[in-house]
């Protein structure tokens, strides 16, 4: 008898967090090709490198302890 009320349990638990994803995931359709995808995600990596050299630079150029052990991190 249980095992009966578990399983219910389980299934509407797997349907309640299907609806809160609400397709959302790391795997979902964006509707890019490999090619976009691949562009798309170059642009962000290289803006988020500009980002982080403008970062450094700047807590190096301060000379403060700002700098500390998260600016040698890679």
């Amino acid at each position: 008898m249980r095992n009966c009320v578990r399983g219910s349990q389980r299934e509407r638990d797997r349907e309640r967090a299907a609806a809160r994803a609400g397709g959302k995931g790391k795997n979902g359709d964006d509707g890019l090709t490999p090619e976009q995808r691949r562009e798309r995600d170059g642009k962000a990596l290289q803006e988020k490198a500009a980002k982080k050299a403008a970062q450094a630079a700047g807590a190096s150029s301060g000379g403060g302890a700002a700098g500390g052990k998260g600016a040698t991190k890679k």
